[in-house]
């Protein structure tokens, strides 16, 4: 029988590395509803600790740990005793990766073994790597660095039966750190104008608070080695730019027409478009609800199929068919921005 969320996560013990991104944050706020023992956020980052902690420090279950995944010490101090890890900390911008790619390879693929090492040699019994659709058929050093660190986690499911490693992997998560609709966001602010790179690439997106609920359900799901792809819609960059200046301008009570868009072209690394997975994966890949799951060994047992006929997995392209509509993401940035309120 299939324990509820609820059940697996009441009286545990839980770090997320990377606790003060995006990702890591909204999953501490969501884990804090399923009644866990005790989360220890761990990051490199003092202020976002102390502003994180300055807004849930009143959850006595909470330990806030300036740690570095690069540091094995700080790791095996912060995962003793942890039922469950989400590995979370990356460098996640494609310019900055691009231009320094050995701090990206220290962070992304070292971090990620010194992390895999500790949860063994702690017996954490569930390992959880956040991943990016920029990891498949990488042409950028962050698509690649976390490629590898994906790699190692399925070789890390190999060589032990504990912890059950398992990768999570999605898009574009609207409205987090540095991301283009912070960005659009802050250029409609301050008058425009909203740079695009392109109009006609695209992303797939969706918000912060389904991916963390997404994350802790396949976390429960996992069999080792296994890749989770969460299912999501795509946009075209430039109805997103549109959106953001017909939303945004009545959110700051500007005039949309006065608001320009301009193209600035594709920055090194980027794609023009982003894929869910590659043919290979596509092979053994099955579909179970608001997934796609790989079997990285290439066969589809341990697990009854919920897979369609062969060939028939569509939507794995950004490219794809049926994007938002302008009026669809205008709608998802008021559902979001009414989350905030």
């Amino acid at each position: 029988m299939t324990r509820t969320m609820e059940n697996a996560y009441a009286g545990s013990t839980v770090l997320i590395t990377g606790g003060t991104g995006s990702i890591g944050s909204d999953l501490v706020r969501t884990l804090l509803k399923h009644s866990p023992k005790q989360i220890r956020i761990l990051s490199n980052d003092e202020n976002g600790l102390f502003e994180i902690r300055s807004d849930l420090g009143a959850h006595k279950n909470l330990q806030f740990r300036l740690g570095d995944v690069r540091d094995s010490h700080s790791l095996e101090s912060a995962m003793s005793g942890c039922d469950y890890v989400f590995h979370a900390a990356a460098l996640k911008h494609v310019t900055f990766c691009e231009g320094n790619p050995y701090e990206a390879i220290s962070t992304n693929i070292l971090g990620t073994q010194n992390m895999i090492n500790v949860a063994i040699k702690s017996g954490v019994r569930r390992f959880v790597l956040i991943s990016t659709d920029k990891a498949v058929n990488p042409t950028s050093t962050l698509g690649a660095t976390k490629l590898l660190s994906e790699k190692l986690v399925i070789s890390a499911s190999r060589q032990t039966e504990r912890p059950i490693f398992s990768t999570v992997r999605f898009g574009n998560v609207v409205g987090s750190r540095g991301s283009v609709l912070v960005i659009f966001e802050k250029q409609v602010k301050e008058g425009g104008p909203i740079t695009v790179t392109d109009p006609n690439m695209t992303r797939f997106i969706m918000a912060t608070s389904e991916a963390s609920e997404l994350i802790l359900r396949a976390s429960e799901m996992a069999l080792p080695g296994e890749i989770f792809v969460l299912k999501m819609r795509a946009v075209r960059v430039g109805d997103l730019a549109e959106a953001s200046r017909i939303f945004f301008s009545k959110l700051y009570g500007k005039a949309a027409g006065r608001i320009k868009i301009r193209q600035i072209g594709v920055q090194p690394g980027e794609k023009m478009h982003e894929e869910l997975m590659n043919d290979g994966e596509m092979s053994s890949a099955m579909e179970s609800g608001d997934f796609y799951i790989i079997n990285p060994s290439g066969s589809r047992t341990g697990r009854p199929a919920e897979r369609p006929s062969e060939g028939m997995i569509t939507g794995v392209s950004s490219k794809g068919p049926m994007p938002l509509t302008v009026s669809e993401i205008v709608q998802e940035l008021s559902r979001l921005y009414s989350r905030r309120t």
